[in-house]
Parts: structure tokens; sequence; C-alpha cells
């Protein structure tokens, strides 16, 4: 596989999406650990709050539970990073990871407890920090943290994904699935155990410099971080730098989160300035510009925005500000601004930074990465008796920067005429939904499809993403829906997107991000229900807007009819992609082929087992958790999908074989699927083969041949 950046992107958007899966559960996490050493401490509660009292060992139980997640870090990111990872069988993928992840550690730990002198380990030493030790799951093993965990869960879903389906003879059936896969893991854990007991403790020398570069880097150091975190976050790579800073070891081990939280009591407890107590923490402030920054940046747009646009634009702005404020999300009202005018987000990053430095600078120190939320919670309560002076001088600071924040977005804005929201005169942001889609709305109400907003949002998306047909993998993080799609080009422009809802669209060639919100874990469950479930396009759903007549009475020209296409550029012959029956796509028992929903074509009752390639082309999509699917693109422009059967996606890919790879480029009669027809009878299902062409409204002088008996790639079925 050649390198490129287009597919480099994509990797990285599936990495990003897998990094979130258990990072979700952090701040409850975080909240409740706070909350629970609150309400344990004397100084804020007396005598209520000493040992031996039950109100003491109530929040003594709480706090022990809600350290689950950050003492068992490495374990949690084992298991759930395999899930953001895992192509099929998420939850097998899972188990998978756990198991391998085990399987490393106790290598590990076999290799060091025999040869720990020839590794540099000192393995007869009690785990613990400092010793490069530590103890997962009851295994002394070497202290990797989540990063250990991380690579092992990549590879342990590199294994899930090419080994699941693997065919293994019948005699062996009982090491199919699961167990293959984690017994290849076995085998590579071995190696792999052995390479890191020799690689791991330099690197972990380096990573303990590193951590000192950054603890004496001061306020230059803590500029940077908060920068480079804010410029990232819209290409939604902003989790490869807060991660090993907030909950990896990059600047202390453990994490920043859980080492405050673990040493809080002290701080609070301490007159001495935070900064110098933890300096680590400096860069744990830049969630202070979400709580200051972003209000005044909000005020600066509606004061900008049209007098009759205010009303409008007060409802799009208020609850995208709370949410900042609050709990930091920060996407939707960033992202209000960011596609119209990102010079705008970039004195956004400029200032946030400049405010998390001169925070840093008074002393401040502390988890301020999220919202008001955290900030009270894990900060300002429990440390407000001795550190009421910086706490008060910080909110000084940061109301000073809501006004330099209104003050420099209103002139940009007015001074280079941005069209942020509320400014524009053709109501492209105005972010309303559009009669088809109103219509679409009232028709899935129709047939019982429920989920109100975020249901007709998921329909939507996926419409504007170009179809199923045009979705090869979804993922999610905590505000964007990531997709890879096959073909960019059938992906709408954004503001199809905006009028539907999203807060902007991220294109990078087949990754695309869809900025949804804070509800985007309901509009993923939708928008995966329509992938596996009834889809149909908006425009067939909603009601089909009466033409008007033309003016001497006669129907007006198809749309499709494009008359600057070169025919003769066009022309091709397509030959039989299977062996059977020839019949018209109408005849298809299946509304969404025969009325045409995916496009004109034929299909063929199969006497055959193997699916060829109609003409040369580009395999442009493969339905891979299913295989039952295949989408091919023409020299000619012409987009085919071949269908096998009906409703045999359910069989998640058995009795299917693939022949082929995605971008593969074919010949006519090339093999591309194999199914088995008895697997599909024996499971009730239609095994006849579709061929749609999805484009067809650009080919109206298609012709078909249809009731004969066809040979696979001899007999002429279709002449464009």
């Amino acid at each position: 596989m050649t390198f490129s950046k287009e597919r480099s992107m994509q990797e990285l958007q599936r990495f990003g999406g897998a990094m979130y899966t258990p990072v979700i559960l952090f701040a409850f996490f975080g909240l409740t650990v706070a909350v629970s050493i609150i309400f344990s401490n004397t100084g804020l509660f007396g005598s209520l709050a000493e040992e031996g009292t039950l109100w003491y060992d109530f929040w003594y139980v709480v706090q022990q539970g809600a350290w689950t997640v950050f003492k068992q870090m490495p374990i949690l990111f084992a298991i759930a990073v395999p899930i953001g990872f895992a192509k099929k069988e998420q939850a097998r993928c899972a188990m998978e990871g756990f198991v391998i992840y085990m399987i490393f550690n106790y290598f590990i730990s076999g290799l060091l407890s025999l040869h720990g002198s020839y590794f540099g380990v000192d393995y007869s030493q009690e785990a613990g920090a400092g010793t490069g030790l530590a103890m997962i799951a009851n295994i002394k093993t070497l202290d990797m943290g989540m990063l250990g965990a991380i690579f092992i869960a990549c590879i342990s879903a590199y294994l899930h994904n090419r080994f699941y389906d693997t065919e293994i003879p019948d005699w062996l059936g009982i090491f199919k699935g699961p167990a293959f896969v984690v017994a290849v893991g076995f085998l590579v854990m071995l190696p792999t155990a052995l390479l890191f007991c020799y690689i791991w403790p330099p690197i972990q020398h380096g990573i303990e410099q590193f951590q000192f570069f950054l603890k004496t880097s001061g306020i230059f150091g803590v500029w940077a971080y908060t920068f480079s975190e804010k410029m990232l976050l819209p290409a939604g790579l902003h989790h490869f730098i807060y991660l090993p800073f907030i909950f990896g070891p990059a600047v202390v081990d453990g994490g920043i989160q859980a080492y405050w939280l673990g040493h809080i009591n002290d701080f609070a407890t301490s007159a001495q300035s935070l900064r110098d107590m933890f300096p680590q923490g400096g860069f744990a402030l830049h969630g202070s510009g979400k709580v200051f920054g972003l209000p005044g940046a909000a005020l600066a747009m509606y004061y900008c925005a049209k007098p009759e646009k205010r009303k409008k634009v007060a409802a799009l702005l208020i609850p995208a500000t709370i949410t900042a404020v609050l709990c930091g999300i920060t996407e939707p009202i960033e992202f209000t601004f960011l596609f119209v005018a990102p010079v705008l987000y970039v004195v956004h990053a400029v200032l946030s930074a400049t405010l998390s430095s001169i925070l840093y600078f008074i002393g401040l120190s502390g988890n301020f990465g999220g919202g008001l939320i955290d900030a009270f919670v894990q900060n300002w309560i429990p440390l407000f008796r001795f550190h009421a002076g910086t706490y008060i001088m910080q909110i000084a600071i940061g109301l000073c920067f809501t006004a330099i924040y209104f003050v420099v977005f209103r002139f940009l804005i007015l001074h280079f005429d941005f069209k942020t929201p509320g400014r524009t005169d053709d109501g492209e942001d105005d972010k309303l939904f559009t009669k088809a889609e109103y219509k679409a709305k009232k028709e899935m109400e129709k047939k019982g499809i429920a989920g109100g907003a975020d249901a007709l949002k998921a329909q939507v998306f996926l419409d504007c993403l170009g179809g199923p047909d045009n979705i090869q993998e979804v993922t999610n993080c905590a505000t964007r829906l990531r997709v890879t799609v096959n073909d960019p080009d059938k992906v709408a422009g954004t503001s199809k997107f905006t009028n539907a809802g999203a807060f902007g669209l991220v294109k990078n060639g087949r990754a695309v991000q869809v900025i949804v919100g804070l509800s985007v874990p309901n509009v993923r469950s939708h928008f995966d229900a329509l992938l596996k479930g009834d889809y149909t396009p908006i425009a067939e759903t909603a009601p089909a807007e009466p033409k008007a007549a033309e003016s001497d009475g006669t129907k007006a020209a198809p749309v499709a009819a494009v008359a600057s296409v070169d025919e003769d550029s066009r022309s091709m012959r397509l030959k039989a992609f299977v062996s059977g029956d020839l019949v018209d796509i109408s005849e298809v028992p299946d509304d969404a082929f025969s009325q045409m929903m995916m496009g004109d074509g034929v299909a063929i009752k199969p006497t055959s087992d193997t699916i060829v390639a109609p003409a040369d082309c580009v395999v442009s999509m493969i339905m891979e958790s299913s295989l039952h699917a295949v989408g091919l693109e023409l020299s000619n422009g012409a987009e085919i999908l071949i269908h096998i059967g009906l409703d045999t996606v359910n069989l998640n890919g058995e009795g299917f074989t693939l022949l082929t790879e995605q971008d593969a480029q074919v010949k006519a009669g090339d093999p591309l699927i194999r199914f088995d027809r008895d697997v599909i009878a024996k499971a009730g299902y239609d095994d006849i083969v579709i061929m749609a062409v999805t484009n067809s409204p650009e080919y109206p002088q298609m012709k078909k041949e249809p009731d004969q008996p066809v040979v696979a790639g001899e007999t002429p079925i279709v002449i464009f």
C-alpha cells in the first residue's frame, strides 16, 4: 500500500475516534472523585468529615470506586480502543484485546523474572513510582501506562480485522473466530514482549527527561501547548496532544488529572503557590479560554449580526456558549466562525494561549481543562480557603479577556466583513431545515421512525454524504461524526450540512467530519440504523414539488439529459456479471431496487456462484462487514452497485468470499466475490443479484437486454 496524505488522514481520524472510546468515562469519574474529596474535607464539614464517622466512611467508599478508571487505565484502554478500531464484532474484539494484553504482560513478567538484570531492570523491587515497574491485574510488569496498552490494543484490533473471518478446516472449527485471533496474538506477543524488554527502559528514561524539560519550560511551554491544542482541534487531532498530558505520562506519571485529584488534599491545606507545588498543572489551564474567552466572542458575533437576525442568532449562540462555559465542549460555538472566518479562529487560539500563560504567571495551576463544572468541583470549592486570592485574580483576568475577545472579534468582523451568523443576506447561516427535509421528517413519522431531530439529522447527513453506498466507515468522538467515504465528490457542500443542524464540515480527501455537537451519540445511533436498515433518500422520501407546465403543453425534458455530454466518450458495453437468467431491475422483489431508488439497471437469477467485473473498472467500494455488495466505477464515469441477494447483509459475511480489494483496477471478467447459494437459501433469503447504475440519470441512452439466459463475462447485458 502506497503512502498518501489522504490515507494517513483517514487512519489518524480512526485513531482519534478510537481514543475517545475510553475518554468519555473520565469526566464522570473525575467529578465523582472531586466531590467525594470535597465531602471528606474537614475544613469544609468540620467534625462530620473526620475519620470514624459514618459520613466519612460513606464518602471514602465512594472515592475508592471513583478511582476505578484512573487506577486501571491501561486495562481500560486495552479493552476500549479495539472497539473503536474493529470493523465488525466489536464486543468480541474487546475481549480479544484484553486477553492479548494480559498475554503480553505475562510474557514480560516471565522474561524479567528470569533475566531482568540483562535488560537493565531490577525486578526484585516492589512495583511503584520511580521503579519502572507497575502492577497490571496483579502482574508485575514494565510500567508502560496507557501508551503500552494503546500499542497492544492497536495490534489486537489489526489481528481481529485481519484474522477473525479466516476459514479453517471443519475439524478445527473450535478455534474459529475469537479463538483464532487470540492464538495468533499469543504468537505475536512473545517477540513483542521481548522487544519491549529491550526498548522500553531507554524509552522510559527519555520520557523522564521530556517531563523534566516541560516542567522547566515555564510560561512558554504553557503557551505553546495551549496554542497547539487549539489549532489541532478543527482537524480532530487534538486528542494526540492533550491525552498524553492530561491522562498520560507526558509531564507526570499517570497524567495531570489523576495526579491532581490524588494530591488535592495536600494542595487544599497549603498556602504555598499552586504553581510552585504543581508546575505541571499549567498544561491543564487550556480550559480558561473556553470559560472566559468564548462568551466574549459570542457577544461580538451577536452585536455584529443584522438587527432583524439577532433573535435567531441568539438562539444559536446562547446554547452553544453555555455548553462551552459549563462543560468545556467548544466545537458548537467555535465552528460557527471557523469556516466563514478562519483568521478569527487563529486569533482565538492566540488569545486562549495568552490567557493560560498569564494565569500561570500569577501562580495558578490545577485542572482547568474543562468548563465551570470542573473549575468549581476540582479547584475552586476544595482549594478556595487557602488560594482565594489566586482564584479571584483568575476570575478578574478572565473577565478582562472576555472584554478583549469582544473588542477584537467585533473589530475584525466589521473591518473585514466576515459573514458570521446573522450577517448574510441569503440565510445560509440560519440553521433551519429545508422544506424537503421537513417533508422527509413527516414521511419518517408516518413510517414510525422515531427520534425527532436527531433521526432527521442522521437522515439528512447520510444524504449529504452520498448515501449508504458512499459510506465506508463511521465512528464518532465527543462532538463529531467521523466518516470515511468512498467518493469525496459525492459529499455535499458545507451549507447543506449546516442547514440541517451541523456546526460545520471538515473534509480531508475521503476522511469527512460532520461537526454535530453533544447530540452526536444519538445521531450516530440513528445513522447506523439507516446504514443497516430501511434507507430512502430525502429526494425519494419527500413528495415532489409540482412542476410548472410548459407553455406548449408538452412535458419538460428530464433533468438527467445533460446536453453537454459527449455520448461517444461514454459508450460502453457491459457483460454479464454472473451466469443465470437476466431480468429487468423492475422485477426485483424489493422496492428500493424495483422503483430504481438506487438507479436503473438489471438483475440476474444466478446459476453460478462467482461475481465478475462487467467491464474494465475500479473497485470503488466493498461492504467489508458483509461482503454482499461491491461498488465499481467505469472509465466512462458510470458508477455501478452489484448487490448479491436481498437482506443478505444480515449474514454478516457468512458464505461470501472476497476475491478482490478496495481500489483495485480490474478487467472485464475478473472475479470479484464468490457466494454460497446454499447458505443464502438456508437463511431464507432470495439470491438474486442486482446491478444498479447509481448515476443512471446521466446516461439516458442506456439500453438493456433483459429476459435471456446469460453467461458471466460473455453475454452483453447493458449498452451505454
